[in-house]
């Protein structure tokens, strides 16, 4: 059946199960208490429970370990037990009880991965930021609506099926929100990372809910639950989330998914949320496991103790996108050190506020959106973006000036008051001929700031042909479809398109829109012009 190994066989590390080719199974967690613990192994044939306790020569400091033989990986599912306690593997790496959106058991359970994968010679990109072009989506959001034209709705498979699409609007680099396995149900017993908490819908709410839905929005939900569409919470951080399979292979689904990106010059970046309560140790397993595993391009650091100093010079992720607010750069490099490549970047809201501001002609805004407009740190990357999944969207920035949150049940509490957009001239949808116009040209020019800075351009997804979310601007639990990105393009969003493929390629044909070095404002090689120069109407003109 299977053999326990001697002590010399077991692993502390790495943390969770790993299984070789050669047979052996290693099983390695922190434990509480670490009396009468080890490993329940659950036999899906017959439904039995087998338990293979830890003994004191398996432990290193509260690390318990042990290595099993021939173990059919196949036949059983696994958890943990500390005394009464019965736990899922905080390392795990594969989730079974999960699998289907809205649906989660109450004991969930640790699957194996069998070792092996053909990659096919694929390796990380590494492009560099002057080259890059990003693009922000939500897995289930980018492809559920019916309009998206893909086979396989809400899922890896689906972001897949819409490669040639990215491919062709010039994107070197998909952003994905949260990823991995999270519980997307929140009820009223249970707490956001904010602490507040989320109050139940009564019965009759959500049945009123639900009428107004149609069947694929409402499946799987049920009276007092309402989705977490975001993942912005702790989870299983080692896993893919199972419900964005479109089959039931999650893991080779996700590396398909991956090796088809690189295959067509499309780098894969990763947001990661770590609330207080995840321990640093978690946090660069979990990111070293992705870059290893998955051949992960990048991640986007998310929460406020980040130990940004120890993730930015782990040696594993040098070649590894990392994106946050604000990096410490004088606790990472040395004195005018300059890293041999750009991994870090700064992705923080500053870039989008400005522009705003000065699209809508605000006072004393030209010296900084001019200074934004060139930055271009040695040390580090500078992502810009006009929206993202937070606030409005493209066409709502310039068609809504307050948030318009109602269906989140929240009475328009949640989500930021600070939005600096302006309406032009009516609040939400409008047939008005002028102000159409109008809204058209703000989208452009926001477009053409944003595409002819130095700095790194994000778009989020749905911008690019002028998605609305009808003036949500904090849609996290609408899984319908105001959340979802809504391919149905009307003439305005076709054109809006078409300038944002003009503007990329723009970008990428001129190496002066895209430099590797910040542009100084002078004339520094004798040629008698500067580098970069900014006029009014009349070039030179004094």
């Amino acid at each position: 059946m299977y053999k326990i190994e001697s002590r010399q066989e077991n692993r502390p590390y790495p943390l969770g199960v790993t299984t070789t080719e050669f047979g052996y199974t290693y099983f390695s967690v922190v434990m509480k208490n670490g009396h009468d613990c080890g490993i329940v192994l659950y036999d899906k044939r017959t439904g039995k429970e087998i338990r293979i306790p830890f003994s004191e020569q398996n432990k290193y400091g509260s690390i318990y370990s042990i290595a099993v033989k021939d173990l059919d990986i196949n036949r059983y599912s696994y958890n943990f037990y500390d005394g009464e306690r019965v736990f899922t593997d905080p390392y795990v790496k594969l989730l079974h009880g999960h699998e289907k959106w809205g649906k989660c058991e109450e004991l969930l359970k640790g699957g194996f991965i069998r070792p092996g994968y053909d990659w096919q010679g694929d390796k990380p990109l590494k492009i560099p930021y002057e080259e890059s072009i990003l693009y922000c989506l939500n897995i289930r959001a980018f492809t559920k609506h019916k309009s998206s034209g893909v086979s396989h709705k809400g899922t890896f498979r689906g972001l897949t099926e819409k490669i040639p699409y990215l491919k062709e609007l010039g994107i070197t680099a998909v952003e994905l929100m949260p990823a991995y396995e999270f519980d997307e149900l929140e009820r009223g017993n249970k707490k956001w990372p904010s602490g507040k908490r989320i109050p139940p819908l009564t019965m009759e709410e959500a049945k009123s809910r639900m009428a107004e839905k149609t069947e694929e929005e409402t499946e799987g939900m049920a009276a007092g639950e309402k989705y977490n569409c975001w993942g912005y919470t702790e989870s299983f951080y080692f896993a893919p989330k199972s419900a964005f399979s479109a089959g039931h292979d999650t893991i080779k689904e996700f590396k398909d998914m991956v090796k088809e990106l690189h295959r067509n010059g499309i780098e894969v970046i990763m947001q990661f949320y770590f609330p207080h309560s995840v321990k640093m140790g978690m946090m660069l397993d979990a990111l070293g496991y992705w870059v290893l595993e998955y051949h992960i391009d990048g991640f986007h650091l998310k929460g406020d103790r980040i130990p940004l100093q120890g993730i930015a010079t782990e040696p594993l992720l040098t070649d590894t996108k990392l994106f946050y607010y604000d990096f410490p750069y004088g606790q990472i490099y040395g004195e005018n050190e300059i890293p041999g490549y750009r991994n870090l970047g700064n992705y923080n809201d500053d870039y989008m506020y400005t522009v705003r501001s000065f699209l809508k002609g605000d006072e004393g805004m030209v010296g900084k959106f001019l200074d934004l407009q060139r930055k271009n740190p040695s040390v580090c990357g500078t992502v810009n973006y006009l929206t993202n999944y937070y606030g409005f969207t493209l066409a709502d920035m310039v068609s809504y000036e307050k948030k318009h949150n109602e269906e989140n049940g929240e009475q328009n509490m949640d989500g930021s008051d600070y939005n600096l957009t302006w309406n032009c001239g009516a609040e939400g949808a409008s047939r008005k001929k002028y102000v159409v116009n109008l809204r058209k040209k703000q989208m452009k020019n926001g477009l053409s700031m944003l595409f002819l800075a130095q700095g790194t351009p994000l778009i989020y997804s749905g911008d690019e042909f002028g998605n609305t979310r009808y003036g949500n601007n904090n849609p996290y639990c609408q899984d319908n479809e105001t959340g979802w990105v809504k391919w149905n393009k009307n003439a305005l969003g076709k054109e809006i398109l078409s300038y944002v493929k003009k503007l990329i390629a723009l970008r990428k044909r001129h190496p002066i829109l895209h430099n590797v070095n910040e542009l100084k404002i002078l004339d520094y090689i004798g040629c008698g012009y500067p580098d970069l120069s900014y006029h009014g109407e009349e070039a030179w003109r004094v």
